[in-house]
């Protein structure tokens, strides 16, 4: 047994991912479910020196000086995102396959919103958010490639690491790793707007550097696409804050009501059908806030407990709430109507929906738009 094997079997599986810790025979995880290969557990001898094959020699020092390390791996024709980390005294690793081929939006089950989105030209913030394995990254590959392959444009990516590669089609497309081609997102990011971009791909909003050099970039003239670490479209405002002092607030507020372009969140569910036969099988709920003059209104007056009622209020438009989605998923059968409930965020609201009521949105909706 060795990782490049381990990797292959990924791909025979339908794995999304393979995790390597002291104490445990390596472990798939299929359509959600972690599957332990039969095989005995990793030794931590076994461990410390069971990705040398595909640890990149630039960065080797780095784990050993951090027990921390993110890199992609390049195997069979199939990328794989890798984090290494120490723990127990341990080499463990989390390794994320991430197919060569990037998909297209109607593959990957996404609304029709996150097309328009992409069609869009000028300038302005996309965020696409959500936990650790709901799809980022292969959403906002699929918005990037379609800008790609439909506009002539100069795209600078941002990544850590790069986990699609972008083939130049009618774009010139730019893509940066950190720790390969720039140290890290700060350095990356001081000069981007220099490099003559039209879109700017940061692979993460981390930090409070991260996040205004996006909003600048924004402010400036550049489509900015970025991911976060948060839960839905209400969350990601909250981490943003989180970011910078509290004397910042109303200046940062005032610069995302006029940069911010969209919001898009999701989480990934088991599918049913076709789709859940063996072949990966899960399935996109979205929740998407658009930046509308009523949102501006709240973005700046710090009202963020509305947004759930404005997108609820807001469907013509785009927007869609995470219930709406997913009563859109129980009535197309691509999601069963147990799953769906073990997701809801709102049971009885769900409910209501799928029996084809239609849940009135809040009063404050409608005197806001009076």
């Amino acid at each position: 047994m060795n990782i490049t094997k381990l990797l292959a079997g990924m791909k025979k599986l339908g794995a999304s991912d393979l995790h390597i810790k002291v104490g445990y025979p390596p472990t798939f995880r299929v359509n959600g479910l972690l599957r332990p290969v039969q095989t005995d557990p990793m030794t931590a001898d076994e461990a410390e020196h069971f990705l040398d094959g595909i640890v990149p020699e630039k960065i080797k020092g780095r784990f050993e000086a951090t027990g921390d390390l993110d890199f992609a791996a390049f195997v069979d024709g199939d990328r794989f995102r890798v984090n290494m980390f120490r723990a127990g005294g341990g080499v463990n690793a989390a390794i994320r396959r991430v197919k060569a081929e990037i998909p297209t939006f109607e593959s990957l089950g996404l609304p029709k919103v996150y097309k328009d989105l992409s069609d869009t030209t000028g300038e302005g913030l996309v965020l696409v958010v959500g936990v650790t394995g709901s799809g980022k990254s292969t959403t906002l590959a699929a918005m990037i490639e379609h800008i790609n392959a439909t506009r002539a444009e100069h795209i600078i990516t941002v990544e850590d690491p790069v986990e699609y590669r972008f083939v130049p089609q009618k774009s010139i497309v730019s893509q940066r790793e950190i720790g390969i081609d720039v140290t890290d997102y700060k350095a990356a990011l001081r000069y981007v707007v220099r490099q003559d971009p039209d879109v700017v791909f940061i692979g993460e909003l981390r930090d409070h550097d991260t996040v205004l050099a996006a909003i600048q970039a924004a402010e400036t003239g550049h489509l900015v696409f970025g991911s976060m670490h948060t839960a839905d479209t209400s969350q990601s405002f909250s981490r943003i804050l989180e970011f910078f002092p509290t004397s910042e607030h109303t200046f940062l507020r005032s610069a995302l009501a006029s940069s911010l372009r969209a919001i898009c969140a999701q989480r990934l569910l088991p599918g049913v059908g076709e789709m859940n036969e063996g072949k990966g099988g899960m399935v996109p709920a979205t929740e998407v806030l658009l930046n509308s003059p009523i949102v501006q209104q709240k973005i700046r007056q710090g009202e963020d407990e509305d947004f759930p009622a404005i997108i609820n209020a807001s469907r013509s438009e785009g927007m869609r709430s995470f219930t709406y989605s997913l009563s859109e998923l129980v009535k197309q059968d691509r999601v069963s109507l147990r799953v769906a409930m073990e997701y809801a965020p709102n049971r009885e609201a769900l409910d209501a929906m799928i029996k084809g009521v239609e849940v009135r949105a809040q009063t404050l909706v409608g005197k806001i738009r009076s």
